[in-house]
């Protein structure tokens, strides 16, 4: 008997159920729905929030703190290595210039918008709440503390904070400021390029740890639908919809101005450059909905990096450099639309006429003032600043802590676009983006292990195809003339 042995077929699931993108809209359908049936739960017996809330709060956090844990190395390594990269390159110091030129750009679009968007709705004069239910705001800002933030107090830019409760018990946590780790990053940079060839085993080494970086944090974006699902469900079981009773008409122009901001200002700059505004949202959408759920620039800011070189094109040694950047003075949200349409919301609850000059004020603050919110969830400190500038008492931003986390959720999901938006214009205008990369199509999983980078152009990848879910097959010298 003759018969031929055939192989077993593997069975293979369809494309759909393995790509990224599906994965990111289950874990927030899931989110959502666990986030009603825990909010459906009764509360423990000591008072505390139940089981249930508990468990989707600590994977939520526990996912945003893996993150964040990524940002110091994946930070230093990039920065260090960008100026390396851009030893060759006689435009390195106009890149800069543009990216902060356009940061400025579209923070007086948005601060404008906001502005406008506060005198229609009148939010303050259309409110009920008590002027006695105000919570005091737990910090506050300054331009003279923003100008000393920026001096490192130690190499990694690290502080303490230590807390004494009403029984004694002290506590202890750490904190990291990404803008002095910026200036920390950049000076040692250019040191290493002014010392030369000795420098090159430290260089080297930085390159090898920023590929361990990378190659751990694709580890952690793998797990972004779990830690979306935990999130979306945290936000629904936690925050509720009772605040806005009160603050209904505040929440809404907030939303009424991101909304113009995304899905209009946007647009328009993307297609005033040529290019497509379906694959853009398609590429940053993953750092969006992240950022929309974590309501953390900066422990979004390893995802929006890695959608801003990946999904649109924009060169590794420039978007290393601009987008942590953007992570903590490119602030649409939290420092433009924010403040503006809050600081008319207080006036008007106090009664208080605001002048032609105090509006200037405003425009002045969010443009220049941004890096004060520091990329965290910060937006009450740069609202302080606005309002102390204008001389409004700051009892009224207690007024508006009841919806900050509902508020927030958008504020967050505008900046981390906004942070990977400029990059792309700028490398536009500059002849730097990778177009073909821009174009092509999403194939289910953006986060390509960085060994794509490696496969030569004119190599024909395994099985005579493009790499699943890779992308485009790249070289790390793409525009090895120009970035």
């Amino acid at each position: 008997m003759s018969a031929s042995l055939s192989a077993p077929t593997r069975r293979r699931l369809p494309s759909w159920a393995t790509s990224f993108g599906t994965q990111i809209v289950i874990g927030l359908v899931a989110g959502v729905l666990i986030g009603l049936l825990a909010r459906s739960m009764p509360d423990a017996a000591d008072g505390n929030p139940n089981w249930l809330v508990g468990t989707v709060t600590t994977i939520g956090s526990s996912y945003v703190g893996l993150l964040t844990v990524a940002v110091i190395p994946l930070v230093f390594t990039a920065i260090v290595s960008s100026i390396a990269n851009l030893r060759q390159v006689a435009n390195a110091a106009r890149l800069a210039v543009q990216t902060l030129l356009w940061f400025a750009i579209t923070a007086l679009i948005a601060v404008v918008i906001g502005i406008v968007v506060g005198l229609v709705v009148q939010p303050g004069a259309n409110t009920t709440v008590d002027a006695t239910s105000a919570a005091q705001p737990k910090s506050s800002g300054s331009w003279w503390a923003f100008l000393t933030g920026l001096v490192p107090q130690n190499f990694l830019a690290l502080g303490a904070k230590t807390t004494v409760t009403d029984a004694g018990t002290a506590t202890t946590s750490l904190s990291f400021n990404v803008l002095q780790l910026l200036v920390i990053a950049v000076a040692i940079g250019i040191a290493a390029l002014k010392v030369g060839e000795k420098a090159e085993p430290f260089l080297n080494f930085n390159a090898a740890l920023l590929a361990i970086v990378q190659k751990v944090l694709w580890w952690i974006i793998r797990l972004a639908p779990i830690g979306t699902a935990a999130l979306i469900a945290k936000a629904v079981a936690t925050y509720g919809w009772d605040a806005l009773g009160q603050l209904g008409w505040f929440t809404a122009a907030i939303y009424l101005g991101l909304a113009i901001v995304f899905l209009v200002v946007y647009p328009i700059l993307i297609r005033v450059h040529g290019l497509s505004v379906r694959r853009f949202f398609s590429g940053v959408w993953p750092a969006t909905q992240l950022g929309f759920v974590s309501r953390s620039s900066i422990g979004t800011l390893p995802l929006t990096e890695r959608v801003t070189e990946r999904n649109l094109g924009v060169p590794r040694e420039y978007a290393s450099f601009a987008v942590p950047l953007g992570a903590t003075t490119k602030m649409d949200g939290c420092a433009a639309i924010y403040p503006a349409i809050a600081a008319i919301f207080v006036a008007q609850f106090y009664g208080l006429d605001l002048t032609l000059t105090d509006y200037l004020l405003i425009v002045v603050v969010a443009v220049i003032g941004s890096a004060a919110t520091a990329g965290t969830t910060g937006a009450t400190v740069m609202l302080t600043l606005t309002l102390s500038t204008l001389g409004l008492p700051l009892a009224g931003v207690g007024l508006l802590l009841a919806v900050e986390p509902i508020v927030d959720m958008g504020r967050t999901a505008v900046n981390v676009t906004g942070q990977a938006l400029v990059p792309t214009i700028v490398a536009k205008r500059e002849g730097i983006l990778d177009e073909e990369l821009y174009n092509a199509e999403r194939r289910g999983d953006p986060f390509a292990d960085d060994t794509a980078d490696q496969v030569p152009v004119t190599e024909a990848p395994p099985n005579g195809g493009a790499p699943a879910d890779a992308g485009p097959a790249r070289t790390p010298e793409r525009h090895p003339a120009t970035v």
